[in-house]
């Protein structure tokens, strides 16, 4: 299993495009999303656009970042136009993404574009054209993701374990498993983690969590958990040496099994979880899909909206009720139709697979 390295293709075309002028997105950015989250979900649009508008090669992890700290000039004046802005939006509405994730696009390349015009790369007039182009009507919200049932959740940590190779990656896998699966974490979350977050307040294990928006909490860790990272602690130190306090709780893993000085990114944790799905028969699962599956069931097994809200981290409860209102309901109308017409006794009956 491949702990995304960068690959030399990509060094290559990084070294290409530094040729000449170059803008340094990466240092020029946190003085207006100071969100690390934010920051890389900047990084992925403005990626995408230059793939699709000025047919650049995708990156992605260490040679994302390399590209956003030195993008050529000479190609972002080529690409970043109203007309280019407002025909990659529509491509991307007419792709199923949501209004929410078109809006967040469309301020990454606004967002370069204005920075671009502070450091005399760009006309002003050319960046306040840009910011008055309107996204395309979409459809509100996010993109519909998937609501595992309990025994998906139970099949994709078994599948975790199932697809390692080497002792120490089942061990790091079902570690990042069981926390997607029981603490609603997002990846960066997971990825950011550190030793030194873990410790013990009023004899319950906790992890101090460092999400959204500086937002810092803490969440209590469930027995499961603590196993897990048990049997990581010992893969992770030196003889009886405990892990320093400032390293990554989840490490890259080299192809001999052994662990990693530096950490996992968040595109290797949404890896594991694909890979695991895949592997589960259920096919493609992001990690927040495991969030929202985490919300699902907790709400349905009568979990008080406010402790479903802190596990989240959400600001506020009505953030909440708009988040488990967004996940697909029941709708079981056609079902007692069919069941009133005596359709649902049919015998040759088999249970659905699914989509692949």
């Amino acid at each position: 299993m491949s702990d995304l390295p960068q690959r030399r293709e990509d060094r290559e075309v990084i070294l290409f495009e530094g040729a000449g002028i170059t803008f340094n997105f990466g240092a020029a950015l946190p003085g207006r999303a100071s969100s690390i989250h934010t920051q890389r979900a900047y990084f992925r649009w403005i990626d995408q656009y230059l793939v699709e508008i000025a047919g650049l090669k995708p990156t992605r992890d260490v040679s994302r970042v390399a590209r956003m700290n030195a993008l050529s000039v000479a190609i972002l004046r080529d690409s970043l136009s109203t007309q280019q802005l407002r025909a990659w939006l529509g491509m991307l509405a007419r792709a199923g993404q949501g209004k929410q994730g078109i809006g967040q696009a469309r301020a990454a390349i606004v967002t370069l574009t204005d920075l671009l015009a502070e450091a005399g790369w760009f006309d002003e007039n050319t960046a306040a054209a840009m910011a008055r182009v309107k996204p395309p009507r979409a459809e509100d919200g996010q993109r519909p993701g998937r609501w595992l049932s309990l025994d998906q959740i139970r099949l994709l940590m078994v599948a975790g374990k199932d697809i390692a190779t080497t002792q120490n990656q089942g061990a790091r896998n079902s570690l990042v498993l069981t926390i997607l699966c029981t603490m609603a974490l997002r990846r960066e979350e997971l990825a950011e983690a550190r030793w030194g977050d873990l410790s013990v307040q009023n004899d319950r294990p906790v992890l101090r969590v460092h999400g959204k928006g500086r937002k810092v909490a803490s969440v209590d860790v469930p027995r499961p958990v603590i196993r897990a990272l048990d049997g990581w602690r010992r893969a992770v130190a030196a003889g009886d040496a405990p892990p320093l306090p400032e390293s990554k709780i989840i490490r890259r893993i080299w192809k001999g099994g052994r662990v990693a000085k530096g950490g996992l990114s968040s595109d290797g944790i949404w890896l594991i979880v694909d890979r695991s799905a895949v592997y589960a028969g259920m096919g493609h699962v992001a990690p927040h899909d495991l969030r929202r599956s985490v919300a699902g069931a907790l709400n349905e097994a009568g979990t008080p909206i406010d402790k479903i809200s802190r596990l989240l981290r959400h600001s506020n409860v009505a953030i909440t009720e708009r988040y488990l209102n967004r996940l697909p309901q029941a709708n079981e109308g056609a079902l007692l139709m069919s069941n009133i017409l005596g359709l649902e006794h049919d015998e040759d009956w088999e249970d659905w697979p699914g989509f692949e």
